[in-house]
Order: structure tokens, then sequence, then C-alpha cells
């Protein structure tokens, strides 16, 4: 299964693609995502857990960026994970683009996915609209951080030339949906999206 997915974000390319692949700073946009081994530079571990209406599931993965081109803004990741109480598991592959847009950029994913378990009874359209609403609040996300870096500090109130402490990282909520594009952008972009299409 193909699914696409694009965003705009007011931040030069280089600044939204800089900010995309550090796991660090990209992994508290994607809800219900938690890092919990950097193994290089290109290799991330994590897990990941959603509810869809009474079920949940949670997955660890693995995520690989497998391709990277820094003055084209591109990057190809690879992902695989594994329900961590099922049989279920997930791979899928993707491709993100950065490029500009007047003032800001446009991110757009393809994502390449195959997914078995209990995840596998909700349909494609099912998918899509969960896919969807993920890289919204994704989206919100990164957004919120990547314009607030943008802004220079201000003195306090009431301060004499003392600059404000710089915005604090802006994180998802949690969100009550699935599908494997979620588990694939989370693992993905946990290190984001990933993996390999059947």
């Amino acid at each position: 299964m193909q699914l696409e997915n694009s965003f705009t974000v007011t931040a030069p390319p280089e600044r939204v693609f800089a900010y995309l692949l550090d796991v660090n700073k990209v992994v508290g946009c994607v809800p219900g995502a938690e890092l919990t081994e950097v193994v290089d530079d290109t290799t991330f571990k994590g897990k990941v857990k959603i509810k869809v209406g009474p079920i949940t599931v949670a997955y660890s993965g693995t995520a690989r960026i497998t391709g990277r081109d820094d003055s084209g803004h591109s990057a190809t990741l690879e992902a695989e994970g594994r329900e961590t109480t099922g049989q279920g598991s997930a791979r899928a592959k993707a491709l993100m683009a950065v490029t500009a847009d007047g003032d800001g950029s446009i991110v757009r994913i393809t994502t390449d996915y195959t997914v078995a378990g209990r995840v596998a009874q909700f349909g494609r359209g099912v998918m899509e609209d969960v896919s969807r609403r993920i890289v919204n609040e994704m989206a919100s996300c990164i957004k919120a951080n990547v314009e607030g870096a943008n802004r220079p500090a201000t003195p306090a109130a009431g301060s004499t030339g003392r600059q404000e402490e710089p915005p604090q990282q802006v994180t998802a909520p949690p969100i009550n949906a699935v599908s494997l594009f979620f588990q694939v952008l989370w693992t993905g972009i946990r290190r984001a999206l990933g993996g390999r299409p059947t």
C-alpha cells in the first residue's frame, strides 16, 4: 500500500530538513512515540503505542536512514517493527522531500508499506484517514517548533534587557487512531518511516 502526505512549514528547506532528520527533536512530534536507542547516526530504535477503539497496539522497531541528499533536501527511510504483545508486524519504505515554497517549505512524504496482524483488519480507507490525522498532528508540532525557533528572543517584561528563555519544545498529544503509516511514520521518523513493501 502507498500513502502520500504533505504539509507546509514557514521556514527555509534546509532548516526544516535538518529538523526532520534530528530524531531527538522530531520523535516528540509523533503521537505515542518513544525513542529507546540511537544506535548510530542513521539507525534508531523505539516504541509506539496507539489505540483504535477498544484495541491498543504497541510496536517496537528499528528505523534506518538508507539514503540522504542534503543539497536536494531529501532522504529515504526504511523501518520495521513488531507488536510487543502479538504476532503483528510492519515494514515500510518512505521518501521524504522538502522543497521551497515562497518564504517557506513543503514537506512531502511518500510511503510504501505492508502490515500484518491486528492492524491489518482495518481497510485502506481507515489507514489513509488515520495517516492524514497523524501527519496533521506532526505537522502542527513541527511547524510550532521550527517556526518558533525562527523568532528572536525578546526581553522579559519588567527586565532590564535580559533575554527570555527560548521557547520550549512542543510535543504531540497521544492520538486515538491506528495505521501502519503511524507505526511507520513513527518508526521511520522515530526515526520516522521506512520499510519495504511487499
